[in-house]
């Protein structure tokens, strides 16, 4: 009989082997397959565990993630049985499945493949994300979970999450990304994300740029739903940080003096570093709110201790402090402008070597004209993700800003320049991709274990 770890790989391997539009370097015509119908074909099969219990739906292009393991980390602070399904892994992926911040045992997750199996041969062209999807309703109905918090994996309105009915949907910021897929301009593209608003349930809308929020109160107003616009509702301010946290004061602009369990007004500490953070936290704080007034027993306390243990790697993570080495999973211009300030609020006076890897579908001349003027030499590298741009390649593209550059064409020795460069005063940032921001991350940690 095969041990749990080759059942495990050889799960991995079916998992992998269906159409898996993530390790596609193009998605060529890739919304004319996006659909949702091949979802409900599996729901239906399995009897519907996404119906099981209530959910909260997290779209937007930056910021999801992070929102999402805050809302998680004070449900669960709050004594309730939460599942979080997140996208893509850095190491392990049983990452994306977790509950109570424990993620899906090995034998779980062979067993509900095994389960799959005989569905997926009743549906066709059946995707890896729709299957890791479904596996992961599946896990959270057989574990009777009191909520989930779901990020969706692209998009919004076609995305394989959104067979749900959220008790309050969230979308975080939008900004240029997969544009082939989801359009190119703010509007299109928040017009996707704004698919996962449900009729008559409350939706979050995080701060936004002018044109893509008026596209997402427009959707909100077609559905009926109610509208929460943050920066409307609330004020906030990073009122002191260090490198292990920041101090949050949240104020709220609608007072209601009846309410004497309202979540604000509020001062918190989070781990999770730079003013975006500190958006993401806000936009948390609405949503719990929502579920608050629904009935779900989320007090200041709990909310501050959730917040306080919430974890979310490659965010700013300060992997050596002095100099410091840190890892930024930024990967498009508007998450490189956050970076960047994030970068001159912490260290502003000290000079960085960048050490940048990217996907090749990405806009990479956004985020370097951002970036470049911050660093005094690059090393181009590239994880082993096939969807990697090859480092000569992107070493062509920094030639132009006149900074010294390198090029190897594997992470560990990308690293290993890097930190000859930086010595002992200068520091590091390891960005361009969640994937080289992972690999940095990982090698970094394997070295000083």
């Amino acid at each position: 009989m095969k041990d749990l770890e080759t059942r495990y790989q050889e799960t991995l391997d079916w998992i992998y082997s269906w159409i898996d539009f993530s390790m596609n370097r193009h998605v060529d015509e890739a919304h004319r397959f996006f659909k949702l119908d091949r979802m409900n074909r599996l729901m239906s099969l399995l009897d519907w565990p996404n119906r099981e219990y209530p959910c909260v739906h997290v779209a937007g292009t930056k910021g999801k993630g992070s929102t999402a393991s805050f809302i998680a980390a004070a449900l669960r602070a709050s004594g309730y049985k939460t599942g979080l399904y997140t996208s893509p892994h850095l190491e392990d992926f049983r990452e994306r499945i977790q509950i109570d911040g424990e993620h899906i045992p090995v034998k779980d997750l062979v067993d509900l493949a095994e389960k799959m199996r005989p569905r997926t041969e009743l549906v066709n062209d059946v995707t890896t994300f729709e299957l890791t999807t479904a596996i992961a309703f599946q896990y959270f109905a057989d574990q009777n979970i009191d909520i989930a918090v779901l990020e969706v994996g692209l998009g919004g309105r076609l995305d394989a999450t959104n067979i749900v009915d959220p008790l309050v949907s969230v979308i975080t910021p939008v900004s240029y990304d997969h544009m082939n897929v989801l359009g190119n301009t703010l509007t299109e593209i928040a017009h996707e994300k704004a698919g996962i608003i449900k009729a008559n349930r409350h939706v979050i809308i995080a701060p936004q740029a002018e044109e893509a929020e008026a596209e997402i109160l427009r959707m909100a107003a077609l559905q009926d739903s109610p509208a929460i616009v943050v920066d409307q509702a609330y004020s906030w301010q990073s009122t002191f940080h260090t490198l292990d946290s920041q101090h949050i004061t949240i104020e709220n602009k609608i007072i209601n003096p009846r309410d004497e369990n309202a979540l604000v007004p509020i001062e918190l500490d989070i781990p999770l570093l730079g003013q975006h953070q500190a958006d993401n936290a806000a936009t948390s704080i609405a949503a719990l709110e929502v579920l608050r007034q629904a009935g779900f027993s989320i007090s200041k306390e709990s909310l501050k201790q959730g917040f306080q243990n919430v974890h979310w790697e490659t965010r700013f993570e300060i992997l050596r402090k002095n100099p410091p080495l840190i890892a930024d999973a930024a990967h498009n211009g508007d998450s490189m402008q956050k970076l960047r300030q994030t970068l001159d609020d912490y260290f502003p006076d000290l000079p960085f070597i960048l050490l940048f890897g990217a996907s090749a579908d990405k806009s990479l001349t956004s985020m370097l004209d951002i970036i470049m003027p911050r660093v005094e030499a690059v090393v181009c590298t590239q994880s082993i993700h096939p969807r990697a741009a090859d480092a000569f390649e992107l070493q062509k593209l920094i030639k132009p800003y006149g900074k010294p550059s390198f090029a190897k064409s594997t992470a560990e020795a990308g690293l290993a320049k890097a930190l000859e460069l930086a010595g002992n005063d200068k520091g590091i940032i390891a960005t361009g991709s969640l994937f080289l921001a992972a690999a940095a991350r990982a090698i970094w940690r394997q070295n000083n274990q």
